[in-house]
């Protein structure tokens, strides 16, 4: 800011004033004699501490600025003003403490001192506030008294002076850095102020409050141009320009134009000088601010008309305008309301000059609309945003103006319908068909109309009303609000059609013929027919999973494979490997609800009927190529379930075999006797109980199906994970697999517990104790699940001390619930240093098992040991 300001200053940036300034030569005899003067106060408001010497060097220096009963010559004054008059205003920030105020009684220094900063030059004034603001200790007396002169600075409209002075500036092009320091500081008010005083913040300086008041000075200002104009002066609305435009850029376009635009509406409406500098006031914006202007006032407008004066021809003079009016909103955008997508297109029709782009933007809009790949990858939302601006586009065209480019249109249009009727969701199927009906109709009036059958909700009676004409408003406001009458009248007219039958001309042949007596039946009930029938055997459900094109029957097969394996058991273990391999490599190919459920139930039933050959595709599968990760976790929770569900207790129904039987299930020739009834009522009622069992007893125990199969499970998932292949690699990148990996592990080893195989299950301790001095949380969480099902001699706590460092009181009361047995014999009080944890005590338990170490697994083994040594000091 001093670079830009004047500042008569040393080289240590302090102000000198005991040595006298040089004189200019150049300076003729009037202007010379000001700087002497302004040096002489200077000295004595800088080191004075006489409060009526300071109020006389004041008032000689308030002569410059006219407010004194003997004001200097508007020659010295201007001299003042442009060369001193900051200079004044810093050594008056300067001087500002509690006991320098207090000189004189009553405040009299106080008001003189605030007096220079709203009286005089106000873009100087302005500056040199902000720049004692930024500069001020905080909190402090000076912070406090500048901020709150400067809200009285803006409370008596001084930022309309500030601006209005950039716009009067006959004497030449305004110096650039004055300019660049106003718009930044103008702008940037509150967050430079919320940065300074934080708590402390005044309400005019909140963004809420500021902005408003922003556009309520650009309206003063605007004002006092058209005056200057109509008096003959010449001005400029560039400096407000850059002012509207960087503040719609920082975000805050409802702000300054919710107060801009409805002023600047009622001063249009009637007045061609105020139009022409509305216009060149949205012509002069940067291209940079372009967009965020545009999108405020077409948000803002009440209507094409007041779009169309507000912004003139501006779409055929500006390229950036024209991009973003016919190209970004229309097409990249969709989040716009449709009263805005009216007032847009409506302003496109509104002139001769504009109508081409409005044709343009039609042909455009249908390519988008017909093109097959864009209804694939568009959202239904912004299907139906570029569905209504297609059915504005044909409101406004004529009839004359369609012919030339029928047969383009007709084009694009019958490819998106064919489109939109081989979608699978309902709603693209009927926005195509309500579109094709209003534009053929719009598009080709001479040729057969096209007809659909479908059922009307909302939107389709919303993009009915957008179809018709826009009709000849008064007022901005009724053509804003044209289509609520119609869509209302429309919804009434059908809802009559359906009530109230219409009075018919007596003495005609039709009445003996109408049906309007009948009564209609009652489809209330009624449900959609699948034309695909449902498979009845497995082998029919392969089939239509693998080489079906029908949909419905490919759905059909998927939500009835569960059931079918479960009921027919025989014929699924003939085809469980295929069966298997085909639900593995199963892809949603149409939206079906849920779909991964489906998949995953009939998975776990082919592993649970036929558990050994596909528990063995599925494991061999795991460590097999060209698989994603999420197959990978798809085989680890499928196997899981399974050996949930095989490890249940009374997994097969059988008849009850105790308890007390439901009365439906007894013969009615054992049923006991009325008397009988009575009699153990009355014993019943008479007798005393301390404490009521269980009326019925628990399911008598079972064989645990999985003990059989539980190495098929167990064994082939941990054979090769220290093996990296080309696409996989447990030990690198693939981690959050491995946790996952090795929480299936321990759930395997909990359900096949007390089975004859989990007394070989101990090599998972080795992968468990390396896995927790990992830095993944993935990867320390898993484990969890292995120290429960771990034999007590191993002592889950050897390889659980490094990783329960950072939540020990956590660790701690787990692993003693888990193994009470070692929780209080063989683990110390204290955490162990980590050379302890050596993986060579296990090592035979490698060599007895499937399992051999391979090199992929020590490089990882030192690594994750060198990472963590030393972590308990």
């Amino acid at each position: 800011m001093r670079n830009i300001l004047p500042v008569c200053a040393d080289a240590k940036g302090s102000m000198d004033f005991s040595r006298a300034p040089p004189v200019d030569s150049r300076m003729d005899p009037g202007q010379s004699a000001v700087l002497p003067t302004v040096w002489e106060a200077l000295r004595t408001l800088s080191s004075s501490e006489d409060g009526d010497c300071i109020l006389s060097t004041l008032g000689s220096l308030k002569r410059y600025l006219g407010g004194a009963e003997s004001p200097a010559p508007p020659g010295e004054q201007e001299e003042f003003a442009r060369r001193h008059f900051s200079d004044v205003l810093r050594c008056l920030v300067g001087r500002l403490s509690p006991g320098w105020l207090e000189l004189l009684p009553d405040g009299q220094l106080e008001d003189l001192w605030a007096s220079f900063f709203l009286e005089g030059p106000a873009d100087q004034a302005f500056l040199v506030l902000m720049e004692s603001i930024e500069g001020a200790a905080s909190p402090s007396f000076r912070l406090t008294k500048t901020a709150q002169l400067l809200a009285r600075f803006l409370r008596a409209g001084r930022m309309a002076a500030v601006m209005e002075g950039q716009c009067r500036q006959r004497a030449g092009p305004a110096f650039p850095p004055l300019q660049d320091a106003l718009l930044s500081k103008a702008v940037g008010l509150p967050d430079h102020l919320g940065n300074r005083l934080r708590r402390e913040n005044l309400e005019p300086f909140l963004p809420q409050n500021y902005f408003p008041l922003l556009g309520e000075e650009i309206v003063r200002v605007l004002q006092a141009l058209v005056d200057s104009l109509r008096g003959g002066w010449d001005c400029s609305v560039s400096f407000l320009s850059q002012v509207l435009g960087k503040a719609c850029v920082h975000g805050r376009q409802k702000e300054i134009l919710g107060v801009l635009v409805p002023r600047l509406t009622a001063l249009t409406r009637a007045n061609c000088l105020w139009q022409r500098v509305c216009w060149r006031l949205v012509e002069c914006v940067p291209d940079r601010a372009m967009e965020a202007l545009l999108t405020g006032l077409v948000e803002a407008a009440l209507g094409p008309e007041v779009l169309s004066r507000l912004l003139g021809n501006l779409v055929m003079k500006s390229k950036k305008a024209q991009f973003v009016m016919t190209r970004k909103i229309l097409f990249l955008q969709y989040r716009y309301s449709t009263p805005m997508l009216q007032s847009l297109l409506g302003y496109l029709a509104m002139d001769s000059q504009r109508r081409p782009l409005l044709i343009q933007v039609l042909k455009e809009l249908l390519e988008t609309w017909g093109s097959s790949s864009a209804i694939r990858h568009a959202s239904l939302p912004q299907q139906c945003y570029v569905s209504k601006a297609v059915l504005i586009c044909l409101a406004h065209l004529g009839e004359a103006e369609l012919r030339d480019s029928r047969e383009d249109l007709l084009a694009s249009l019958m490819a998106g319908v064919k489109s939109r009727l081989d979608s699978s969701l309902p709603a693209v199927r009927r926005l195509g068909m309500t579109v094709a009906e209003v534009a053929s109709a719009r598009i080709h009036p001479e040729g057969p109309p096209l007809r659909f059958q479908y059922e009307e909700d909302e939107l389709s009676r919303e993009l009915l009303a957008l179809a018709a004409p826009p009709p000849a408003a008064d007022s901005p406001s009724e053509a804003s609000l044209a289509v609520a009458p119609v869509a209302a009248e429309t919804t009434d007219r059908g809802s009559a059609d359906r009530g109230i039958p219409q009075a018919r001309p007596e003495g005609t042949g039709s009445d003996l013929d109408s049906d309007d007596e009948l009564v209609p039946y009652d489809m209330s009930g009624d449900r959609e027919l699948k034309s695909g029938k449902t498979p009845a055997y497995v082998r029919d459900c392969v089939e239509a999973l693998t080489s079906s094109e029908d949909w419905e029957r490919w759905e059909a097969a998927l939500r009835a494979l569960e059931g079918l394996i479960i009921r027919s058991p025989a014929a699924a273990r003939e085809v469980s490997v295929e069966l298997a391999k085909v639900l593995l490599h199963l892809e949603e190919k149409t939206s079906v609800v849920g779909f991964e459920g489906l998949r995953q139930r009939a998975l776990v039933a082919v592993v649970v009927t036929d558990p050994v050959p596909v528990a063995e595709y599925l494991t061999s599968q795991f460590y097999a190529l060209n698989f994603s990760l999420r197959q990978r976790m798809d085989i680890l929770d499928v196997l899981t379930l399974a050996a949930q569900e095989l490890s249940r207790p009374g997994r097969l129904p059988k008849t009850p075999q105790c308890g007390s039987p439901s009365p439906a299930s007894q013969p009615s020739s054992t049923q006991a006797p009325a008397w009988r009834a009575v009699v153990e009522e009355r014993i019943r009622s008479k007798t005393r109980r301390f404490t009521q069992g269980s009326a019925r007893r628990g399911p008598d125990a079972s064989p645990n199906e999985f003990n059989l199969v539980a190495g098929y499970f167990f064994f082939p998932l941990i054979r090769h994970f220290d093996r990296p292949l080309v696409t996989f690699d447990l030990l690198g990148e693939d981690q959050l697999v491995l946790g996952r990996l090795v929480h299936t592990l321990g759930a395997l080893m909990y359900l096949a517990v007390n089975t004859t195989v989990s007394g070989r299950w101990q090599l998972v301790a080795v992968l468990a104790e390396g896995l927790t001095l990992d830095q993944a949380d993935a990867l320390r969480w898993g484990p969890l699940w292995v120290p429960g099902p771990l034999p007590t001699g191993l002592c889950g706590f050897r390889w659980l001390w490094p990783w329960a460092r950072p939540s020990w009181s956590l660790c701690g009361p787990f692993a003693s619930m888990v193994m009470p047995m070692c929780a209080g014999a063989c683990c110390p009080r204290s955490p162990p240093s980590c050379s302890a944890f050596r993986l060579s005590d296990c090592w035979l338990t490698c060599l007895m098992s499937c399992w051999k170490p391979g090199p992929g697994w020590q490089m990882w083994q030192s690594r994750t040991l060198t990472r963590t040594a030393g972590c308990w000091q």
